[in-house]
Formats: structure tokens, sequence, C-alpha cells
């Protein structure tokens, strides 16, 4: 077809053709999308009504969590006070001497004067050391608060028969019953692991703790007197078991 062209043109397409297929095809530059002139951050008004979302959220996870919290705190109080009374009868045995754990606001017989005074909260625990001719005062060992929440109370309503049959339920603290009108505050634990009061006798009883008036987070402890056992209870569809 170059033969109705001029000389001098067809050479020069020839050339551009031969230099085209040199190079090879050109590649195109892609480019990235142009930044918007739409894009922005959040308004006012949006960051209000997440955080808004947010604080609604955490306030019925804090309500939820509040009876779990509440029952660990009545579950604390009562390890705590069944502790006190095993560490009490096992160094009283392991060191042949005399332990005295009290609850609530009475100190223990013949503690000398000065010492810290209890609450109804407390949970105090007293060496009483055997000597001769005459036995130092009781020494105070630990002293122990209830939480804020929980105190020692028998709350209207406990299960019949009482754990253990100790009592009729109607005492918060309840030790060394049969002996007089009971009520006693303290056990005390002798060396051979038994229990007693100040004056000999066999010193049994319970003790209820409870959140303020709710009969459901009721817990019991009772000793027995002849051989300190110490056994913790627990109310399960209306009546006491062994927790």
């Amino acid at each position: 077809t170059n033969r109705w062209l001029n000389p001098g043109l067809a050479a020069w397409l020839r050339t551009g053709t031969a230099m085209t297929k040199l190079s090879g095809p050109q590649q195109s530059v892609k480019k990235g999308p142009m930044p918007s002139r739409k894009m922005r951050g959040f308004s006012m008004i949006e960051m209000t009504i997440v955080i808004a979302i947010a604080m609604i959220m955490m306030a019925i996870t804090f309500i939820s969590l509040q009876p779990a919290a509440q029952n660990g705190r009545i579950n604390n109080a009562y390890d705590t006070a069944l502790t006190q009374l095993r560490i009490g009868r096992e160094r009283a045995i392991a060191e042949r001497s005399r332990y005295i754990v009290c609850f609530g606001a009475n100190v223990p017989p013949l503690a000398a004067a000065g010492v810290p005074a209890p609450n109804a909260k407390r949970i105090q625990l007293w060496h009483w050391a055997v000597a001769t001719p005459a036995s130092p005062p009781p020494a105070l060992i630990s002293s122990v608060d209830l939480p804020y929440d929980v105190s020692f109370q028998a709350v209207a309503g406990l299960p019949a028969p009482a754990p253990d049959n100790w009592g009729a339920g109607g005492t918060a603290i309840d030790f060394d019953q049969g002996v007089g009108a009971g009520g006693l505050n303290y056990v005390m634990f002798m060396p051979d692991g038994s229990s007693q009061d100040e004056l000999g006798n066999s010193n049994s009883g319970v003790l209820y703790m409870a959140r303020a008036g709710i009969l459901s987070t009721s817990k019991a402890i009772t000793v027995f007197g002849t051989t300190g056992r110490v056994r913790g209870w627990r109310i399960n569809g209306g009546a006491w078991i062994e927790q």
C-alpha cells in the first residue's frame, strides 16, 4: 500500500512503526481515588450517642453483678467464722493450750483491761495460756470484722429443727446450750480438742449470720462441746443442710 505514498513519507512511517514495536505497549498509570470533600470525623451528636450507649451498658452490667457480689460477701463472712473456729481448735490441740473464739461485742472472761473493744460484727481469736499457779489473762491473737451488709442475726422464719438441734433458732449467737439460759458468745477449745466455757462446762451451740433480713442468705455454724466438732450449714429447700 506504500507504493502510492511519497518515498520519504513511507520511510518515516516504517521507522515509526519499528520504534513502536521496540518500545512495546505503553503502560497506563493508575491513580488512587482523590479524597472526597465529604469525608469527615464524628460529629458531637454522634459522639454523645456513643458515650450514652456505653454508659447504659456499664450500668446494666453493674446491676447484673450485684447479686453475685452480695452472695460473695456472705460466703466470705461464713468462711471467715468457720476458719477462725477451726484454727482455734487446731492450735489448742497442737500447742496443748486453750484458744477462745469470741463473736460480737463481748470479750472473753478474765481478759485483761484495755484490750481493743470489739463490736457486734467482730470475730476475735484469743490465746489463754495454762500456767502455775495462775494463768495470765487471755491474749488477743486476731480480730476480723464481718462485711458491712452481713451480721450475726437469726432471721425470722429459720427452718426447724435448728442445725444439730442446738437451740430454737431465735438467738444469733447461742453457745453453752444446756447450761443455764445458754446464749454464750464464745467457744473455748481445750488441749484435747473439746469445747468448754470458763467454768469447765461442755460448751455446745450455734451461731447464725445473714445479710440484713434476707432469710435465703442465712448461714449457720455449730460446735459440739464434747468433741469440739465444727460444722457449717446453709438453707436448701426449706431445711438446713451441711455445707
